[in-house]
Order: structure tokens, then C-alpha cells, then sequence
């Protein structure tokens, strides 16, 4: 009977082109749109290389800064003196890191002008964070506290900056500094803010007043926290939740401060949302019902194109009840065509979503952008997309169902 489904499906579909079409189009563009936005967001959040220990890293990145007069600042914006002092110190972890947000640089090398970004790192950033080293190898903490003028760079900054020759050994000048390449690693992603950059050197260069008592700088520092275990993160949120009770304002302007030990998407979620606890789970919901509310659209389309279609065919339907057909077996038989059409739909959206991912990694405009497809992100949406077809053959199959055979033989589709 499956068989029989089947051809008559395809038969149907073929016969009627302009339905079939309407149907692929708001299927296939659904899921596009559906795959290539989480791909996005894996792109961001999601344990990519070089963080692959997410799963048992946290990191303090943003803060909401209350003043007394009641103004908010709020975003990548804390100081090295209040990591250094409230983070830098816990216990539990592992691995701490401080590093700077990677800040625009300018050189000339024979008169050409590079653009690059450089951030300043501690030797601690190179242990947490797992880099696929191209050529040579990471400097060490103890060249960031001899303040020893090397640095690691990036497979694009490398071919910029010294063409063909060999960057090891070469110096770079940046910041006012002649650094000693010792490394060149594979490029990253602008969207990973925290191991992003074109160029990394040690901290010690960074002309900020590391002794200056202030909560706030510009560009800002972060803090990453690896975790012996997963079963660590618990305490360490609760050490440092237990830092903040002590907190000092010093330049005597805020009186409060809102941040944590948390997930970058937990960090997003406590800026956007202004929550205190480190939660994702607000701006998690948002997306989901922005998910489902962009599901429905296609959905309430598909009855209605569904309901024509099926009305139309409404002569076949009473021969065939007029033959014995059961309201059942024709339920089952525009629920398989339903189903039919939404796998096509996936498999179009599938071929779709590479070729897009593969231009907008090649676009350049994100740097260094490389999306993939998330095959269980795919396989979950289309399964969306399946329970969807259900749905919206299921009540245009009932209504034909109960059509009384003789009114449906003189076309009566009322």
C-alpha cells in the first residue's frame, strides 16, 4: 500500500506544479534560513577550535556598572585592576587567563599599509586555549613577566606582512615595539571575541596603568576560567560570586556591579536582558519562540495551499469512496504526499545552506568567518519541518475525509 502511496504522490505532485512549487519554496526557504542561522550561532558559542574546552571553561567578559546618579554602562568594559584582584585569585580553577580585547593597529612595510588587530595576552591564554600552531610555538609566562618583545600572528598576517619569506625569527613593529615572531597559528573567527586576533603579545606591553584602582577600561580586559572538571563550575560561580560581596569602587562614581563567572552566552544574555543570575535561558527561550513563530508562517500557508489542493481533487475523492476507500486509507494517502514534498524541500534547503554557508565564509565580511553545516541542527529543523507537514495535512486530510461521496463526485466543496 506504502508503494501505491508513493507513485500516486509523485504522480500528484508532477500534475500539479504550481502547488508543488509553492510548497517547496516555503519549505526549503524556511529551513535555509533556519540552518544557516544556527550555524551562525554554533559559530559563536558552540566548542570550536580554538575553544574546545567550553564545557569546562567560564569567563568574565561584560558587566553592567550601576553609578550612584542611577546611569548604566554596560559591555566588554572592565579593568585589569579588578580581575586581576576578584579573578585572578580564586581557587577552584585550574587555568586563569586575563587578556585585553584585541584593539586596531597600522603598519608600513614597504609602503604598504597592513591593518591588523593585536591584543595582549599572559602565558596562561596559550594553556586554556587549544591553537593549531602552523609554524613554531607559543611564548611562555616567563616571557611575559621578563617582558621578553616576541609574538605570535596569524596564517593572514603572516602572508601580508612577510609574503613568501619565513616569519619566524623576523621581527614585526607594533604599538611602538619591534616584536620577534616565534609562532604563526591557523586564523580565527572575529566571532570567537575572546581567542580572536591577528597578532598576540605579552601583556607586559600594553601601555594601560595596570596599578591604576578603577573598574572600568577602554578597550577593556577578560578573564577565562578552566575548570578541573565540569563539576567544578558550580563552586567557582559561588567563589566568585563571594569576591563580588567585596568589591571596592574606588574612583567613587558606581555602586554597584553586575557580572560573573559565566558562559560568553550567558554574558550576551546578562547584558541584553539586564538579569543578574547567569542564565541563558531568557535569551534561549527568545530564540525559540522566534523559531516557532517563523515555523508557523510556512505552516498556515502549507493548510491553506493544502486545503485547495485537496478540495480540488475532490472527484477523485468520491470515486474512490464510491469504491470503498476508507476516510483512513485517504488520510494516510495526502498525509504520505505531505510528507513527500517536506523531504524534497529538506533535501533542496540541504544543497541550499552549503552553498551559502561556503559564500558567506568567502565573502570576508567577518574576518577569518568559517561557518560549517550542524548536521544535527539540519536533521532537528527538518524533523520541525516533517512535524509541521503533519500538522497541516492532517486537518485539510480530515476535511476530505468527511466529504459524502455523492457531493464530492458534483465537485460540492462546501
Amino acid at each position: 500500500m506504502l508503494k501505491n502511496y508513493l507513485k500516486t504522490a509523485i504522480k500528484v505532485l508532477w500534475r500539479h506544479k504550481l502547488f508543488t512549487f509553492i510548497s517547496l519554496f516555503g519549505i526549503s526557504f524556511t529551513l535555509l534560513i533556519l540552518v544557516v542561522a544556527t550555524s551562525f550561532v554554533d559559530h559563536i558559542f558552540g566548542p570550536v577550535a580554538p575553544e574546545k574546552k567550553l564545557d569546562r571553561t567560564l569567563s568574565v567578559t561584560t558587566a553592567v556598572l550601576v553609578s550612584k546618579t542611577g546611569g548604566i554602562a554596560n559591555g566588554p568594559l572592565l579593568s585589569y585592576h579588578f580581575l586581576n584582584k576578584y579573578v585572578k585569585n580564586l581557587k577552584t580553577p585550574e587555568k586563569i587567563s586575563i587578556s585585553s580585547f584585541h584593539s586596531p593597529v597600522v603598519v608600513y612595510n614597504n609602503k604598504n599599509k597592513i591593518n591588523f588587530d593585536l591584543k595582549f595576552i599572559d602565558g596562561e591564554f596559550w594553556e586554556i586555549l587549544d591553537f593549531k600552531f602552523l609554524e613554531g610555538r607559543p611564548f611562555s609566562t616567563d616571557d611575559v613577566t621578563n617582558r621578553t618583545p616576541v609574538a605570535v600572528i596569524n596564517e593572514d598576517l603572516r602572508k601580508q606582512y612577510f609574503g613568501d619569506a619565513p616569519a619566524i625569527g623576523n621581527t614585526i613593529n607594533a604599538d611602538g615595539t619591534n616584536f620577534r615572531v616565534l609562532g604563526v597559528v591557523k586564523n580565527v573567527s572575529l566571532m570567537r571575541i575572546m581567542p580572536y586576533s591577528d597578532m598576540w603579545v605579552p601583556l607586559t606591553f600594553s601601555k594601560v596603568d595596570f596599578h591604576k584602582p578603577t573598574l572600568m577600561q577602554f578597550p577593556g580586559w577578560f578573564a577565562m576560567v578552566l575548570a578541573h572538571s565540569r563539576s567544578d563550575l558550580p563552586a567557582i560561580r559561588r567563589e566568585f560570586d563571594q569576591h563580588l560581596t567585596l568589591v571596592e569602587y574606588p574612583d567613587d562614581r558606581w555602586k554597584k556591579i553586575i557580572t560573573g563567572t559565566s558562559t560568553y552566552a550567558e554574558a550576551v544574555t546578562r547584558n541584553i536582558f539586564r538579569n543578574e543570575d547567569d542564565s541563558s535561558t531568557p535569551l534561549l527561550t527568545f530564540i525559540f519562540v522566534l523559531i516557532i513563530l517563523f515555523m508557523l508562517l510556512p505552516t498556515v500557508n502549507l493548510v491553506n495551499i493544502n486545503l485547495s489542493r485537496i478540495m480540488e481533487r475532490s472527484s477523485e475523492i468520491g470515486i474512490r469512496r464510491a469504491f470503498g476507500a476508507t476516510s483512513l486509507t485517504l488520510i494516510g494517502q495526502f498525509i504520505t504526499e505531505n510528507v513527500i514534498i517536506t523531504l524534497i524541500g529538506g533535501g533542496i534547503s540541504l544543497l541550499l545552506s552549503l552553498i551559502v554557508i561556503a559564500a558567506l565564509n568567502n565573502s570576508g565580511m567577518i574576518p577569518h568567518l568559517h561557518m560549517t553545516m550542524n548536521f544535527r541542527i539540519f536533521f532537528t529543523s527538518l524533523s520541525l519541518a516533517l512535524l509541521f507537514g503533519l500538522l497541516s495535512g492532517v486537518y485539510p486530510a480530515y476535511k476530505m475525509s468527511c466529504l459524502n461521496p455523492v457531493e464530492a463526485l458534483r465537485g460540492d466543496q462546501k
